[in-house]
């Protein structure tokens, strides 16, 4: 097939949207097909499109409908989708959902926020993750704790280092954030916080090679976000074997599972305190995340994520 896989422009290549879209392009290409990465539709022929983004591609997804109406359209639903724009701007997004013809959530819980009528088009495809590429060898310096994710508002991405400062003074307890700030603010918040905050460094925007290393030195990972379609980082921490601490919200625990312990409250700093310093001094507590992410670990294999993406291609009418 002849796919245009429609992924808007961001502040960054290294969006997680745009991350996704360039690894299902690998995988749509690795199953047999041609595959154009665009940000927007021009009205080229395609038998498929492929679109990151209800509320960013409406526009591009009406135009293919209207010039090929018996085409199919696979939608990928982001977070600000299904945790945002559908009630703040819910005339595009529900537009969109409307006319795709296979829904693609990233967790196990976002058919919750689907309507009833549109969940019969909707499947979960995990995102994958590879191997670190050498051994993991956590820091013996300190208890380095990873925040990996671009910094802005979703992101609640000082949540970490506010609570690192309520350990105590002999904690060894380091946090290392990567990620652009999105705005100046962020990026004076995050300057700020380090010149006040010993335990923590923010190391800005990094490339992914940069991010593999801090994972392989990292003895567990932080995501506080307030939203979530399902973090891509997820995957690479469970596949790499670093326990997370997350915020307690769909798209993470779609991930996760119900019953994995290192959940906190969205926007609790004290109850993230909590864990983080069980992590550095309760052995048990962290062999119970390292049992549970393990359990999730095979969800999020190149192998199933591949063969999802065949089984949907299949079921539709091209």
């Amino acid at each position: 097939m002849n796919i245009v896989l429609i992924t808007p422009e961001g502040p960054t290549s290294r969006t997680g949207n745009r991350v996704a879209a360039s690894r299902w392009a690998r995988i749509l290409r690795g199953l047999g097909h041609r595959v154009r990465l665009a940000a927007d539709y021009d009205g080229s022929p395609a038998d498929l499109m492929v679109a990151v983004h209800a509320w960013r591609s409406a526009a591009a997804i009406e135009r293919f409908k209207a010039k090929f109406p018996d085409r199919p359209v696979v939608l990928q639903l982001s977070g600000t989708d299904i945790y945002e724009y559908i009630d703040s701007d819910p005339v595009p997004t529900l537009r969109s959902m409307e006319l795709a013809d296979r829904l693609v959530a990233l967790n196990d819980l976002a058919w919750r926020v689907v309507p009833k009528r549109l969940r019969p088009r909707l499947c979960v495809i995990h995102q994958s993750a590879a191997r670190l590429p050498h051994p993991r060898r956590p820091s013996t310096r300190a208890v380095v704790v990873s925040v990996i994710g671009h910094l802005r508002d979703v992101k609640d991405p000082l949540r970490a280092a506010e609570a690192a400062r309520l350990l105590p003074a002999t904690s060894r307890v380091r946090i290392e954030q990567v990620g652009r700030a999105y705005t100046p603010a962020w990026a004076a918040r995050a300057r700020a916080e380090m010149k006040i905050n010993p335990r923590y460094l923010w190391r800005g925007d990094v490339p992914g090679a940069a991010v593999r290393r801090l994972l392989a030195r990292s003895h567990a990972m932080v995501i506080s976000s307030l939203s979530e379609g399902g973090a891509n980082v997820i995957s690479e921490a469970a596949v790499a074997g670093v326990p997370v601490l997350a915020s307690r919200i769909d798209g993470n625990v779609g991930l996760l599972g119900a019953d994995y312990p290192g959940y906190f409250p969205v926007g609790d700093t004290q109850a993230l305190a909590c864990l983080l310093q069980r992590f550095e001094h309760e052995p048990q507590f962290v062999v119970s995340l390292r049992q549970a992410l393990a359990g999730r670990a095979p969800l999020f294999r190149p192998a199933r994520e591949i063969a999802a993406w065949r089984r949907l291609l299949a079921g539709l009418c091209v």
